[in-house]
């Protein structure tokens, strides 16, 4: 079993997910607009342009999004996306690219749990945690 994060959003997702592409060193795999889909298919009444499936692959994990239809909204309390890494320098690198226009919720330091931790919501409204776990 996987567990995939998919986000909703709002008339961004494409240059949402260019943006992680180039943060997080990944690849869209597939996108597909709401004017791709069949004629007789029963979505919601969306904007032509916008995505209606993204999937970003980086290494071995993927992370998958769309835009809401118009009016939509996107349900998201409660939940950050959490970005462990493999090294303190990956973690500096990551939270830095991912910060750029967003707002840091806790800078990036190390703690008594990991080498590197913190917080932050990017240019998207996208909660995220970066952190680079201690060696047990």
């Amino acid at each position: 079993m996987t567990m995939t994060p998919y986000l909703m959003l709002d008339g961004c997702c494409e240059s949402a997910f260019r943006f992680y592409a180039d943060c997080l060193g990944g690849r869209i795999g597939a996108l597909m607009r709401y004017a791709e889909a069949p004629p007789d298919a029963q979505l919601p009444h969306a904007d032509p342009e916008r995505v209606m499936h993204v999937r970003l692959e980086v290494a071995d994990w993927v992370l998958m999004g769309s835009d809401t239809p118009a009016g939509g909204t996107a349900p998201a309390g409660g939940v950050w996306l959490n970005l462990a890494v493999e090294s303190p320098e990956r973690a500096e690198a990551v939270f830095a690219a991912l910060g750029q226009a967003g707002e840091v919720q806790m800078p990036l330091q190390e703690t008594f749990w990991a080498e590197r931790f913190g917080m932050l919501v990017d240019r998207f409204g996208i909660p995220w945690m970066v952190s680079c776990e201690k060696e047990a």
